[in-house]
C-alpha cells in the first residue's frame, strides 16, 4: 500500500495495529516511523498524555 493511503487509513480509523497488519509489519515500531513519520517513543507519549 502507498504511505499516503496507510497514513489516511489511520487518520480515519486511529487504529494503529489495523495498519500494522496491512502492511504486514511484525514490529509496531516499524509501522509508526516507517508510514506515519513518528517515532514510537513519542507516540507513547502523547498517548499517555490523553486522558479519557
Amino acid at each position: 500500500m502507498k504511505r499516503t493511503k496507510v497514513t489516511q487509513i489511520y487518520k480515519k480509523t486511529g487504529n494503529l495495529r489495523a495498519v500494522q497488519l496491512l502492511l504486514g509489519h511484525a514490529k509496531m515500531d516499524s509501522t509508526v516511523l516507517r508510514y506515519l513519520g513518528v517515532e514510537l517513543e513519542d507516540a507513547l507519549a502523547i498517548a499517555e498524555a490523553i486522558e479519557i
